[in-house]
């Protein structure tokens, strides 16, 4: 059994799950078209593929952080990396100045990109990972 951690990070982790769980709807649907803006060109998978496969990973991910408090550490360093591996995207659509999500100016993208190390963070530390990782 990991460590306890704070109702507040408990509260945050089941946020960050719901919100998670959400967004991967989103792939799945209504928001399909714009996570495709993210997809980066030179990635050779399909992006329909790729969005969809990602929103699957992404309610699964929320789901896990939200049903599985005994495995909260782990799923928090697997969000993280999650979080790691879909930056690029992030960082295509800045370059390529696509529009999606509402970030039609250089600068509302450019403030997204800061605000992926936040999600990094939110997931370790709400998961007590990071507090882990000092222990083992």
């Amino acid at each position: 059994m990991p460590s306890p951690v704070s109702p507040v990070q408990t509260a945050a982790r089941v946020l960050l799950g719901a919100a998670l769980a959400f967004a991967g709807t989103g792939h799945l649907t209504f928001l399909r078209q714009d996570f495709q803006a993210q997809v980066p060109e030179s990635l050779p998978l399909n992006q329909d593929f790729v969005v969809l496969a990602s929103g699957v990973v992404e309610i699964g991910m929320g789901v896990a952080l939200m049903a599985l408090p005994k495995q909260r550490v782990t799923v928090g360093w697997i969000m993280a990396a999650f979080f790691v591996a879909v930056f690029p995207g992030s960082i295509s659509q800045y370059l390529t100045h696509s529009d999606a999500f509402g970030l039609d100016t250089d600068r509302k993208r450019l403030i997204r990109l800061l605000f992926q190390p936040v999600l990094i963070a939110w997931a370790l530390w709400s998961t007590g990972a990071w507090a882990a990782r000092k222990k083992g």
